[in-house]
């Protein structure tokens, strides 16, 4: 890993930090808000690849562990990551990784505007949004001792501004590839 990664990972924990300053809106009957901090995982996973988007989570959640109020709302600390939102938080790392290692096998530069959209589109969605859920619906359930059904269907109202997260995600990794590609390219 090149200094430049490491500069590219924490710039993205504090782009992260600043996407928790929005105030997270909750959802009734459920102990999960919604936060910006998740399209982060979008965002790292297609401007920046999968090991530094990867990497600026792990940062993320070491700072959240040292108990620094870094998570929307000015939550931190080990609490917050045993607590019912800790499986949700742990998948960002795993989400901004596949998010990553999808956008950069399915976007190339010399690809056509549609086709790029439709790759980081694509990627937000599965890594983003998919992989997120499948480490936090299980987590959430066990520990808020809710039968998984029941948080499979709450879940489901997060849905919707997950996927408008998803196309701000792509028109501004899209941006990013058009003026400044930091996208490493993977064969």
């Amino acid at each position: 890993m090149t200094t430049r990664d490491l500069v590219l990972s924490a710039l993205f924990t504090a782009i992260i930090i600043v996407l928790g300053f929005l105030p997270p809106v909750p959802i009734p009957l459920l102990p999960v808000p919604i936060t910006a901090q998740s399209m982060g995982v979008m965002l790292a996973g297609c401007i920046i690849g999968a090991r530094r988007g990867a990497l600026a989570y792990v940062l993320l959640v070491v700072l959240v562990a040292v108990g620094l109020p870094v998570l929307s709302g000015g939550r931190g600390g080990l609490a917050v990551l045993i607590g019912p939102t800790g499986g949700y938080i742990f998948g960002w790392i795993l989400g901004a990784f596949v998010t990553g290692l999808l956008a950069e096998k399915l976007v190339r530069e010399d690809q056509s505007a549609t086709k790029q959209m439709t790759g980081f589109f694509l990627a937000s969605i599965l890594g983003g949004i998919g992989v997120v859920y499948l480490c936090g619906m299980p987590w959430l359930s066990l520990v808020a001792g809710t039968p998984f059904d029941k948080v499979l269907f709450g879940s489901l109202a997060f849905i919707p501004g997950d996927l408008v997260k998803a196309a701000i995600a792509t028109l501004a990794a899209r941006a990013v590839l058009v003026g400044y590609p930091l996208l490493p390219v993977r064969v």
